[in-house]
């Protein structure tokens, strides 16, 4: 109620989580909140940005990121290293809007071919978010990153990426991000993996902030993502365990 003098006890648990775990995190809110009765106050994104994000002062209660990461974050005392959990491993994927024909992606000859096929090619931030690093120095070792800088679009996430894609009106637009960005993103279709010689799986990590203001909540948003009884939800979505 309004009343005069009523306290408001609204619990925000700030999540930096990277984008690729977006649709996980948002598959277990509901059941969360209703754990919790916390409301998940979340900022996704490249895991530079988090990372950023964390450093400069951002409220923070449970962070997602690469292993990796998470690892160097634990060694400089910003996160509680007995609460590292692993979520699983998620492979970076080539995606198309749906409807159109997927060409083959499986060799390096045929990505390329695809690319320079393709009018606008769609990709998370080449600076600061994994996958984009990644696909820029795959686009650089097929000899194509040059020739297709001026078709390039790209945002701060692979997610963003895939919805931008999805509303092209291009006739063949295609994109690169993780696999979990492209299944949890209506009106695009994962064409398929990179060929195994650009194979890039990231490994993505949860941890409780060390200033966490709300670490019990986030340590049950952290079992709930690694969860064996989520096990089922995290494959629908491209996890690898």
């Amino acid at each position: 109620s309004d009343e005069p003098g009523d306290i408001d006890l609204t619990l925000n648990l700030n999540l930096l989580c990277a984008g690729a775990v977006q649709g996980l995190v948002k598959a277990q809110q509901a059941e969360f909140e209703a754990r919790t009765g916390a409301t998940i106050v979340a900022r996704f994104g490249a895991v530079g940005g988090q990372k950023d994000a964390l450093l400069s002062g951002a409220p923070c209660d449970l962070m997602v990121v690469t292993a990796a990461m998470v690892d160097a974050l634990i060694a400089s005392g910003h996160l509680v290293g007995t609460t590292r959990a692993d979520i699983g491993r998620v492979k970076t994927g080539v995606a198309v809007r749906a409807g159109n024909a997927a060409p083959a992606v499986d060799t390096p000859e045929a990505l390329a071919a695809a690319l320079i096929a393709a009018d606008e090619i769609y990709f998370p931030d080449p600076e600061r978010a994994t996958a984009g690093i990644h696909f820029a120095g795959v686009m650089r070792d097929l000899g194509v990153l040059e020739a297709l800088r001026p078709r390039f679009r790209t945002f701060a996430s692979g997610a963003i990426s895939m919805r931008e894609m999805a509303a092209s009106r291009a006739a063949r637009p295609i994109g690169c991000t993780q696999v979990t960005e492209i299944l949890y993103t209506g009106g695009v279709s994962l064409a398929g993996l990179l060929p195994l010689r650009f194979e890039l799986a990231t490994t993505y990590t949860a941890a409780v902030a060390s200033r966490a203001t709300l670490p019990g909540p986030a340590q049950t948003l952290l079992d709930l993502l690694t969860a064996d009884s989520s096990r089922a939800l995290r494959e629908a979505g491209g996890f690898e365990s």
